[in-house]
């Protein structure tokens, strides 16, 4: 059964903004030869790959903004170098339309940078600079955009993603709870002991992690245990801290889950040319929050979600600029198979 995605029937927007903290920053890719894992004194021979890397709220961010359009501000809370890189991304940002006015350039910091390390299997890993611009936010920074939650005080979105201080993001989350924001947060594994330490579940409305993230939380071993059961293993964790929380997990090929505080919907990928995964979770979140702005169901939303991630693979880039609201219609006769069910 073909579906159309919701996010191609709009409804009157139920938010008019979003604001933002998160990592903004660049990377480069490096296929290593050799599908053995590195050696701690190794030297491997390899080459740089033609994919631009971005972070984590620009990539989820661009989506937001290019498929609401511009009646939806999109306004990043953030910290860039004063260099080449900073600079080239603060006029990227602000082409797109992103409200730029908390985002800064720094003189005496570096733009954050990733190198993604790839093996010819494709699994690999990333080392961040832990220095960069965006290590200098901080809670304070936050409280210069509070203007802008008055502005949209219950007809915002507030998101909190990783590649910034849990601090940073806890703030965030306090004054968007002050102003009635809709609260969407993301979480890194190694974070997640201090989210349950500190009830921050209770700080938010959606919950957006991956399968390895909710084995972090849940304590399962995510290679011995069905994702089905470890999602509703999440589900209950969370609802325990939290009745009111919606959940996503995403887990690459084996598709997304998601909790609207009744029903557990799962949703396949779709089937297209790979080229590429980098990004696929943050763009699958932008769906999800594209979707609840224009006033969707998180269910709706979801289907959103499944396509905008489906496309986001089939660009070597971690984000696909060619991803349109019109892009999205020649898009969304994929098959998919709906599943919900009773938890």
């Amino acid at each position: 059964m073909g579906f159309g995605s919701p996010i191609l029937k709009k409804k009157s927007m139920r938010y008019r903004a979003m604001i933002g903290v998160g990592g903004i920053g660049s990377g480069s890719f490096f296929r290593m030869n050799g599908n053995h894992t590195l050696g701690r004194e190794e030297s491997r021979s390899g080459y740089f790959l033609e994919q631009q890397d971005y972070c984590k709220l620009h990539i989820i961010s661009h989506y937001v903004k290019e498929l609401s359009g511009p009646g939806f501000e999109v306004i990043p809370v953030g910290r860039l170098g004063n260099d080449e890189v900073g600079r080239r991304l603060f006029e990227e940002m602000k082409s797109v339309g992103f409200d730029m006015s908390y985002t800064e350039l720094l003189a005496d910091s570096q733009t954050m940078f990733s190198f993604c390390f790839l093996y010819p299997d494709g699994s690999g890993g990333n080392l961040t600079a832990a220095d960069s611009a965006c290590s200098k936010l901080n809670p304070d920074s936050i409280l210069k955009a509070e203007g802008s939650f008055k502005k949209y005080r219950g007809k915002g979105i507030a998101l909190a993603a990783p590649e910034v201080s849990i601090d940073v993001r806890l703030k965030l989350l306090d004054l968007a709870t002050e102003y009635r924001f809709f609260r969407a947060a993301s979480f890194t594994s190694v974070e997640i002991p201090v989210v349950l330490e500190e009830n921050v579940l209770q700080k938010i409305d959606l919950l957006a992690i991956n399968m390895d993230e909710a084995s972090a939380l849940t304590k399962y071993k995510s290679d011995e245990t069905k994702p089905s059961a470890n999602v509703a293993a999440v589900i209950r964790i969370c609802s325990e801290k939290n009745p009111n929380i919606q959940i996503s997990v995403t887990d690459g090929k084996n598709g997304s889950w998601c909790w609207d505080g009744r029903s557990m919907q799962h949703l396949p990928t779709l089937d297209v040319q790979v080229v590429s995964t980098a990004g696929a979770g943050d763009a699958h979140l932008a769906g999800l929050l594209t979707g609840l702005a224009e006033g969707f169901t998180l269910h709706e939303a979801h289907e959103t979600a499944v396509l905008i991630a489906g496309l986001s693979v089939t660009s070597p880039h971690t984000i696909n600029k060619q991803i349109k609201r019109e892009h999205l219609k020649n898009f969304s006769d994929k098959k998919i198979n709906r599943s919900t069910e009773k938890l």
